[in-house]
């Protein structure tokens, strides 16, 4: 997925995120076949699929905007991967402390990453190893510093479709009891029929575990105590991102959805 949005930045003008240090994160590999198969970032679904996995980075930086401008301090990148957003963060000045929880043998990966390339850690990002499935996020967020009672902004992308449902929830519902002034910005898998890419990520380890239907999932969102939940459809997205575009770039099927919980 750091690879789409490393690609959004060569070959999708104007950017629907600016997103200058993804080509530089990626492994060399990766780099270097985007260059020499630039002909394939043309093909119909290559530029579905990056139109949305850079359109979900967007949404959540938008919605951690709004929270920033509401006097949230904290900010929780959840299966962060290779998230490039605390190396580009443009609030500093508001005293923005972002914390990367990831599993120990990803986040050393992308730190020997961060290493090789150069790119600067910046003070105000700490990071947090966690395998969520043997540890707690409240015990490993606290022991990095995490102010569990004061209110913080939450984002989850790309993972949510690798959780059980019930997973999932238990997650929310987590964020939720640190504190009621919590919000989270996430995506989804969308209920579907088996497909090319369900096989891909099963082939590679990785099976899709979870899937909701939009209308449910905001309903149990409301009932964890959530106040506010929102969840643009595919036209919204397009309409508020993608308008007036000469390429034609957009999000289109059921690739997934984005969700807010406030």
């Amino acid at each position: 997925m750091a690879v789409r949005r490393a690609e959004h930045q060569l070959y999708d003008f104007p950017h629907v995120l600016e997103d200058p240090i993804a080509p530089w994160i990626v492994a060399p590999e990766a780099a270097a076949s985007m260059m020499a198969g630039w002909w394939t970032a043309s093909l119909p679904v290559s530029r579905y699929l990056r139109a949305f996995v850079a359109v979900r980075s967007r949404y959540a930086e938008d919605q951690l905007a709004r929270a920033i401008a509401s006097g949230t301090t904290q900010y929780v990148i959840l299966g962060a991967g290779l998230d490039t957003f605390p190396y580009r963060n443009p609030y500093p000045a508001h005293g923005l402390k972002v914390f990367e929880a990831d599993h120990p043998d990803t986040q050393a990966w992308k730190r020997h990453r961060l290493s090789l390339t150069a790119i600067p850690v910046p003070a105000n990002l700490t990071f947090v190893p966690i395998d969520f499935e043997q540890q707690s996020l409240d015990i490993e967020l606290e022991r990095a510093g995490f102010r569990l009672e004061e209110p913080a902004f939450f984002s989850c992308l790309g993972v949510t479709p690798y959780l059980a449902n019930e997973v999932v929830m238990d997650t929310f519902k987590l964020i939720h009891s640190f504190c009621p002034a919590n919000a989270i910005a996430f995506d989804y898998r969308l209920p579907r029929p088996h497909d090319a890419l369900s096989e891909r990520v099963a082939r590679a380890g990785e099976p899709f575990k979870s899937s909701f239907e939009p209308e449910a999932l905001a309903n149990d969102l409301k009932q964890i105590g959530f106040r506010s939940v929102e969840n643009p459809t595919t036209d919204q997205i397009n309409a508020l991102y993608f308008r007036n575009r000469l390429d034609g770039l957009r999000v289109r099927g059921r690739l997934g959805a984005l969700m807010c919980a406030h």
